[in-house]
């Protein structure tokens, strides 16, 4: 989950300098709308000036009014060419940032279903620990009977003094023989 938020907070990030530059490009053209709607109303003053005069100013101030738009035009397609790459490089890392996001959830959501299916399986071997020492103590307490039965089928007979202390299981098999 660690991972998915930072992913998160990257994808974020990424998605807010992509609305900023697309911002900041509808800016730019707004501003070069703008000075063409100058360009339009100088040529409208100039129409009041005889025709000589308002042919060269007319030419003096296009000639200035397009070295101006170059160069206003050269740098914004060049800001427009950096903030279309800044794009595209965002655009990437976003499908990138997605794709991991994608995968940091699905590992995560394998390793619970492991520790889902290990923790079954725990409960599984448990149950059948459970059954084992009880199955255990079962066989224990037959085996015990038993032992004491032939302990006392060794030692009924005539002749045979009944033991003093615990016998071995050696020591009832002898008895026995």
């Amino acid at each position: 989950t660690g991972a998915i938020s930072s992913l998160q907070r990257q994808l974020e990030i990424q998605e807010s300098e992509l609305r900023r530059f697309r911002y900041e490009n509808e800016m730019l053209q707004k501003q070069l709308r703008e000075r063409e709607d100058q360009l339009q109303a100088m040529s409208d003053k100039f129409c009041s000036l005889t025709e000589e005069q308002r042919k060269e100013e007319v030419m003096r101030m296009i000639e200035e009014k397009n070295q101006s738009l170059r160069q206003v035009v050269t740098a914004q397609e060049s800001q427009l060419a950096k903030q279309n790459e800044q794009i595209s490089d965002l655009e990437g890392t976003l499908r990138r940032l997605r794709i991991e996001a994608v995968t940091s959830r699905r590992h995560a959501q394998e390793q619970k279903q492991a520790q889902e299916e290990a923790k079954s399986q725990v409960e599984a071997l448990q149950h059948k620990e459970v059954q084992t020492k009880v199955a255990l103590e079962r066989i224990s307490s037959k085996f015990e009977r038993l032992r004491s039965k032939i302990i006392q089928a060794a030692f009924s007979v005539e002749g045979q003094d009944l033991p003093q202390a615990e016998l071995t299981e050696e020591q009832v098999l002898e008895a026995m023989q």
